[in-house]
């Protein structure tokens, strides 16, 4: 049985880096992205593409904040002490509530350029 455990932990702990160089992964690609769609519509127009830019970065750390509370809630599940599950819940809750926020700025933006686009 313990070998079991000790393989059970060392597949979560496997998991949880994937999950968080995933969102490692997604911030830089967001970061490549949003750079490229700023020197590209900034050439083109000489205008900086404010809300487009932070639209699409927003994506990308939306995205990034879902794989970190992925690897968290792998976290618990290997958790040895209850202080420790305290603090994994805490950045749990604070990452969600970050991703809400979040979510809720980037559907607004949305809903605004698209509104602004049918006035156009």
């Amino acid at each position: 049985m313990e070998a079991l455990e000790n393989s059970l932990f060392s597949f979560v702990h496997f998991l949880r880096f994937v999950l968080e160089a995933t969102s490692a992964l997604c911030v830089f690609l967001g970061l490549i992205t949003t750079l490229k769609i700023a020197i590209n519509r900034y050439g083109q127009r000489r205008v900086f593409p404010f809300i487009e830019l932070r639209l699409n970065f927003g994506t990308w750390l939306a995205l990034a904040l879902e794989f970190q509370l992925g690897a968290d809630i792998l976290s618990t599940t290997i958790t040895p002490s209850f202080l420790a599950l305290g603090q994994l819940a805490a950045i749990a809750v604070i990452r969600t509530f970050l991703n809400y926020f979040l979510n809720k700025e980037l559907e607004s933006e949305t809903n605004l350029q698209k509104k602004n686009a049918d006035k156009s």
